[in-house]
């Protein structure tokens, strides 16, 4: 592809910072630098407040039914340029070409559940609280909300607070990852093409001095977050200060259970796309194995034949499985936890390390799939989110034992359990301490009609992404109490019964 150099959207045209300073962006499959993306100031960042908030006193007021108008049209744009916003992930997030298209249609799928906001913002009605008192609950935009995306879903992170956010009538700035921002850049001539009113959505880029600037703005209602635990913990103290909303996605380590009852098939096809599709790089990979006794010596003999049949190389190569991690810093993190795993007694049955790559790939931040054994739940490769292709397999005793396990872990986003058991099923489901479940499935990923978010360190804020906790948390519940009464002059008729002899009340028919 041609030489790139990243731009910021603001009030719908793509600028450029005077004497900016540029980050080189790079493909990890070759690890050849193929554009630039600019370090905003502060000053930029809040220049895209400026125009969010300019935007917001008309667009808050567009009728839902063009709001959600625009939001078909955003789908529709997506669904022509498919092919394209894929590449575009595929080549400076190096997700897999074919991930990166389920990637791109799973965002039109989030679009499609937003188009239904109409539904889904609808409030409540209390009629009869008194004589002529009735109360209503609307729910109302709040304003200007800013989000951070990370690395590893570009595509995904944007449809989870874009679509929501604007469809209920606020208006939205979202700072990509430095390391993978050309999805945005086709979002923001998308956005052009489709006629979104100037400031609706506005793109900037840089570093942690662009979200910084949205803390203490009083136009900015709300933040939202996909990132570390660490990063999570730092916005959500910031902004509780400024009493600014929160809807914040942290860090994982997530569980696949095997029981002895699974499907070996079914539980081996899942494990390869959980642990190792993207790298290993998302907030549902399966990072730790956990087997009971019984078919312990099966998986392990399973899981190893099935990694050492997977073809590592480049994101666009259509015969490959797992591309690369995202960056050489990435690369040698990932290889610091293997080195410890080693260190601390567990037993490397497969190591990813250095994968003989083609001559064109041979500078490309390459891991292979990794497997380690022998593992005890103290390890550092067990408590700590290594995330890439990295497998820690464990031996528990039962379900039981499987559940504390998840139970003690400082993370609670999702775990999977493989069994055909209704009793383990449900048992799993009610006492696995995360926020999503998976049975016989090994990304527990939620249609988008569906909540999705975790608990524990994994989740900080106030709501989980999509669906209706998308609607609580981009809008506020406003309450109005009624009283209305009969003109001057013109009071209600006499609703009461009364015995035609004497007049007396006989029954009540509304009061």
């Amino acid at each position: 592809m041609d030489f790139v150099r990243i731009k910021n959207y603001i009030d719908g045209k793509w600028v450029e910072e005077a004497n900016a300073k540029y980050e080189p962006l790079y493909n990890p499959s070759t690890g050849e630098v193929i554009g630039e993306v600019p370090i905003s100031s502060r000053e930029t960042a809040l220049a895209a407040v400026e125009s969010a908030n300019r935007a917001y006193a008309t667009w808050r007021h567009v009728p839902i039914g063009k709001r959600v108008g625009y939001l078909f049209a955003l789908r529709a744009a997506m669904g022509k340029n498919l092919e394209e916003l894929a590449f575009a992930i595929a080549v400076d997030q190096a997700k897999h070409i074919s991930e990166a298209r389920g990637e791109v249609m799973r965002v039109m799928q989030i679009i499609e559940t937003a188009c239904s906001i109409p539904t889904l913002i609808q409030g409540d009605t209390l009629e009869g609280i008194s004589g002529n008192i009735c109360g209503r609950v609307i729910r109302q935009p709040l304003g200007v909300f800013c989000g951070i995306a990370p690395f590893n879903f570009p595509g995904l992170v944007f449809g989870w607070f874009v679509p929501f956010a604007i469809g209920v009538g606020n208006t939205f700035i979202l700072k990509p990852s430095t390391q993978s921002p050309l999805f945005m850049q086709k979002m923001g001539d998308i956005f052009t093409e489709i006629g979104l009113p100037p400031g609706v959505v506005n793109i900037v880029h840089g570093h942690r001095n662009v979200p910084e600037s949205w803390y203490g703005s009083p136009d900015v209602s709300g933040v939202c977050l996909v990132g570390s635990t660490p990063t999570a913990k730092k916005i959500a103290a910031k902004c509780g200060e400024a009493g600014k909303r929160t809807m914040l996605l942290a860090g994982a380590k997530n569980y696949l259970v095997v029981m002895e009852d699974a499907q070996m098939d079914v539980f081996i096809e899942n494990y390869l796309h959980s642990c190792y599709g993207s790298a290993g790089q998302r907030c549902l990979a399966g990072s730790i194995v956990a087997v009971v006794p019984e078919v312990y010596d099966r998986v392990v003999e399973r899981i190893l034949a099935a990694s050492k049949g997977l073809k590592v190389g480049d994101a666009m190569d259509p015969d490959v499985y797992m591309g690369p991690v995202i960056s050489k810093d990435a690369k040698e993190k990932i290889e610091r936890y293997i080195e410890i795993g080693v260190k601390e007694g567990a037993r490397l049955i497969m190591d990813g390390r250095n994968p003989k790559m083609p001559e064109k790939n041979k500078n490309g931040y390459f891991v292979g799939p990794t497997v380690f054994v022998d593992v005890e739940p103290s390890m550092t490769i067990v408590k700590e989110e290594i995330f890439g292709p990295v497998v820690a397999i464990v031996r528990v005793n039962d379900i039981y034992h499987a559940l504390d396990l998840i139970r003690k872990q400082e993370f609670g986003n999702g775990a999977c359990i493989f069994t055909q058991n209704l009793f383990y099923t449900e048992k799993f489901i009610q006492e696995a301490n995360v926020g999503m479940v998976g049975v016989n499935v090994g990304v527990c990923a939620p249609h988008p009609y569906l909540p999705f978010g975790g608990i524990k360190d994994s989740l900080l804020g106030t709501d989980k992404v999509q669906g209706k906790g998308g609607i609580d948390f981009f809008t506020q519940a406003k309450v109005a109490t009624i009283r209305f009464e009969a003109p001057e002059g013109k009071s209600e008729p006499d609703r009461v019964e009364r015995c035609p002899k004497t007049g007396a009340v006989r029954s009540c028919v509304a009061q």
